[in-house]
């Protein structure tokens, strides 16, 4: 066996990348990062600190509060993965709202942002053994990862799931304002300047629409198998 690798899952939002990645991170014993987190829980500090809402945004005031902002994962036992804590205080569940949804693609723009938190990801992954999703693993944060995955489904199949997702956490929620809110984020992934969301030459894409978590993890598994042994 050789040394633990680097895994890069990236892709549409709701396409699974977080559960695949809890999964893998799991069965192999590597570190997991849910870079995602990462960002909403910069744009939860922009909306607690009144910076964003859906029609304004100080984007000079949060680039000037980036050194107050601390981001940490710690390990719970009990849920079997690592939770986020902004400066120092859980915020694993007021991160998954839709609110935070809404917003989050505006902060993922800000080119300080990416820099300060795709410095944060790369250091983390320094010693490989690590499964890390997101927008740009593949392409900005480990070019150079032994396995890329790109995770993409239909933008309803998404939309479906989240509102699933969030209904039984008992949020009340409307589909097709999660649709619009789906549509919207791949829009501006897609096209901002700053690293959007591409599919990288070397990555392995994987279309969900259709395919059940385990129909993945049992083929994903075979292809970091294949780089172990």
């Amino acid at each position: 066996m050789v040394n633990k690798i680097t895994i890069a899952i990236d892709g549409f939002s709701s396409t699974g990348k977080s559960t695949i990645a809890k999964l893998i991170a799991n069965k192999y014993n590597y570190i997991y990062v849910d870079t995602g987190a990462m960002y909403r829980a910069v744009t939860l500090y922009a909306i607690d600190n009144k910076l964003i809402t859906s029609d304004f945004f100080n984007v000079e005031e949060l680039i000037n509060s980036l050194s107050k902002i601390s981001l940490l994962f710690k390990f719970n036992k009990d849920l079997g993965f690592a939770e986020m804590y902004l400066n120092n205080i859980n915020v694993e569940k007021e991160i998954r709202t839709l609110s935070v949804s809404k917003l989050v693609s505006k902060v993922a723009e800000i080119s300080e942002v990416r820099k300060k938190l795709v410095a944060e990801q790369q250091q983390m992954g320094k010693d490989g053994g690590i499964v890390m999703d997101g927008r740009d693993i593949g392409t900005v944060v480990f070019p150079e990862a032994d396995l890329k995955l790109f995770m993409t489904a239909s933008a309803d199949k998404r939309a479906t799931r989240r509102y699933k997702e969030l209904i039984d956490r008992g949020d009340k929620v409307n589909y097709d304002e999660i649709l619009f809110n789906v549509q919207e984020r791949d829009r501006i992934d897609s096209t901002r300047e700053d690293s959007p969301l591409l599919k990288s030459d070397d990555a392995i894409e994987f279309d969900n629409s259709d395919m059940g978590i385990n129909e993945q993890f049992e083929r994903i598994c075979t292809l970091i198998d294949s780089k172990l042994f």
